[in-house]
């Protein structure tokens, strides 16, 4: 494993000449704090102005500012070489504490795609039989034979976007591509510096709103401004099979399921991101177990089941979201029953792209 440095001030960036074990470690990212850039940040754009741009002012604040400006002054990033076994890769996340990393082709010398934890997920769903049975795929394939055999021929460009591109072009890129995670790519050395998700991007926007002037929307309730999903809510119970919940992952393209009771009240929630925890505790030979027995093996930093309701304000949902460190609230009713699923994906297209939206239609 090796480190490298990178100064985003100059946007210069050193890529390792071998990858060692098919890791990179960016231990020193030289660029600047979100801290020092609240002097003059909400200068570069006019926050107050008529009662119809109020609405607009975090659309206007995310265009104002580039990908760079998110970018903290100390992040590692772990990079996989294709040529790199598909369990050591996933231990590595472990060890890293990650949920994904760039993929790097050799061959190709460029970035080709993501390794996250859906990848395990989909590993897993593919290949496993029984208990008894080893899963060779895992235990044996190298990432590049993995995509061959998962992507076969529909194999896409690596989404990603350049550190000088505005936020508001990444939100629109993570929602309107539907992923989770976007390299931010020096286009002059194809060097990826960064991994932006939509909780790092809401928590930059929720640094300054103090100092701008709050949208009217932002007093209006969940179910006042449609956000959230509300129909068809994929759900689990306690003593359903892991192997089930992996399966729902798939076919429901979710990232997280609600673990209910027998009367529908919200007890748990089974997460992409718990899934990991099978490669670490090395427990992924069984997938016959329950949900309920997966989630013992949970680490210390696990993120609770944070709900909400659907006539409370959007800025309590914000600031909810963004406290707890979360990526999902469950709306539930006045019984703790399960009613909806209010993503960050929700949050950011109600803050950003739906006022631009709207300011474009009038």
């Amino acid at each position: 494993m090796s480190v490298f440095n990178t100064n985003l001030q100059t946007l210069q960036s050193r890529v390792p000449s071998t990858i060692f074990l098919g890791c990179s470690n960016l231990d020193a990212l030289h660029g600047m704090e979100v801290s020092s850039l609240a002097d003059g940040m909400l200068d570069k754009l006019d926050l107050y102005g008529d009662e119809d741009s109020e609405d607009t002012v975090y659309t206007r604040f995310m265009k104002a500012h580039r990908c760079y400006d998110i970018i903290p002054t100390s992040s590692k990033l772990v990079v996989f070489d294709v040529s790199l076994q598909v369990k050591k890769a996933f231990f590595a996340l472990v060890a890293n504490g990650v949920r994904a990393a760039p993929l790097w082709d050799n061959h190709r010398q460029a970035f080709v795609g993501m390794l996250t934890i859906t990848d395990f997920i989909n590993i897993l769903h593919r290949y496993y039989k029984s208990p008894l049975v080893q899963i060779y795929e895992l235990e044996e394939h190298k990432i590049e034979t993995w995509r061959e055999l998962y992507l076969q021929d529909s194999f896409k460009p690596l989404v990603n976007i350049p550190p000088h591109a505005s936020l508001f072009d990444a939100v629109n890129s993570l929602i309107k591509n539907k992923i989770h995670r976007l390299p931010v790519v020096d286009p002059v050395t194809g060097n990826a510096l960064y991994i932006l998700t939509h909780k790092r991007v809401l928590r930059f926007l929720t640094l300054f709103m103090s100092e701008m002037p709050q949208p009217p929307f932002m007093k209006h309730s969940l179910e006042e401004l449609g956000i959230g999903t509300f129909r068809d809510i994929a759900i689990i119970h306690p003593g359903t099979p892991v192997i089930c919940a992996l399966s729902l992952f798939v076919e429901r393209r979710v990232s997280a399921l609600p673990v209910v009771d027998s009367s529908g009240k919200v007890v748990d929630i089974y997460s992409k991101f718990d899934v990991i925890n099978l490669a670490a505790e090395k427990t992924y030979n069984n997938l016959d177990v329950t949900v309920t027995q997966a989630l013992r093996h949970r680490s210390q930093h696990f993120e609770g089941v944070m709900t909400c309701r659907r006539n409370e304000q959007l800025q309590t949902i914000v600031d909810r979201l963004v406290k707890a460190e979360v990526h999902r609230l469950v709306v539930v009713n006045e019984s703790d029953v399960v009613e909806g699923i209010v993503s960050l994906s929700d949050i950011l297209q109600a803050l950003v792209l739906t006022p631009a939206d709207n300011d474009k239609e009038k």
